[in-house]
C-alpha cells in the first residue's frame, strides 16, 4: 500500500521536483540524484506525513531542504557559490536553454546569480505559479516574507539583469 502511494507521487511529481531541483542546481546529474533523494527521504517520512499541506507542496519541501542539505555537504566552497554567485558557466541547462527566446536566456542567466533565497521565491511563484501560501508551506516562511522576500527578490533580479545590459522590451 506505501510503496503503491509512493509509485503514484512519483510519477505524478518527479518531473515537475526534477525540474525545481534543476533551475536550484544548474546541474543535471545533481538534479536526478536528488530528485531521487527526495522521494526515499518522502518514503522514508510517510508515517509522518499529516496532510496538513498538499502532498506536492509536501514534496516541494522535501526537495527544497534535500538541495540544501547536499549543498551544506559541499561547504564551505560550493555552498557559498550556490547561495551567493551562482554558477558563472554558460552550460546551464543546454537542451532546454537552446529552445528558450532570447528574453527567457537572459531572465534565467541572471536568476542563477541571485542568492538562494531569491531564486527559491522566484522559482515557486514566478515560474511555478503558486500561490502565496503554497509558497509559504514549502519554504517554512510566513505568508508576509514571502511577499516581500518576492518583492525584494524580482528587484534584485532587474537589477542584475540592467547590470549585465540585458534591455526589456
Amino acid at each position: 500500500m506505501i510503496l503503491q502511494k509512493l509509485n503514484d507521487w512519483y510519477w505524478s511529481y518527479s518531473d515537475e521536483i526534477y525540474r525545481y531541483i534543476l533551475m536550484l542546481t544548474a546541474d543535471h546529474e545533481l538534479a536526478k540524484d536528488l530528485t531521487h533523494d527526495t522521494f526515499i527521504k518522502a518514503y522514508k517520512s510517510m508515517e509522518s506525513f499529516r496532510g496538513e499541506a498538499s502532498v506536492r507542496n509536501w514534496l516541494f519541501r522535501i526537495a527544497r531542504n534535500t538541495t540544501i542539505d547536499d549543498a551544506r555537504k559541499r561547504k564551505p566552497l560550493r555552498f557559498v557559490v550556490d547561495s551567493y554567485a551562482s554558477l558563472a558557466t554558460n552550460d546551464y541547462l543546454p537542451e532546454q536553454v537552446t529552445q528558450l527566446g532570447e528574453s527567457e536566456k537572459e531572465l534565467y542567466h541572471s536568476l542563477l546569480k541571485l542568492k538562494r533565497s531569491y531564486r527559491e521565491v522566484i522559482i515557486l511563484r514566478k515560474i511555478k505559479e503558486l500561490t502565496i501560501q503554497e509558497t509559504a508551506e514549502i519554504l517554512d516562511w510566513s505568508e508576509g516574507k514571502v511577499k516581500i522576500t518576492l518583492y525584494r527578490a524580482l528587484n534584485a533580479l532587474k537589477k542584475q539583469m540592467l547590470k549585465e545590459g540585458y534591455v526589456h522590451e
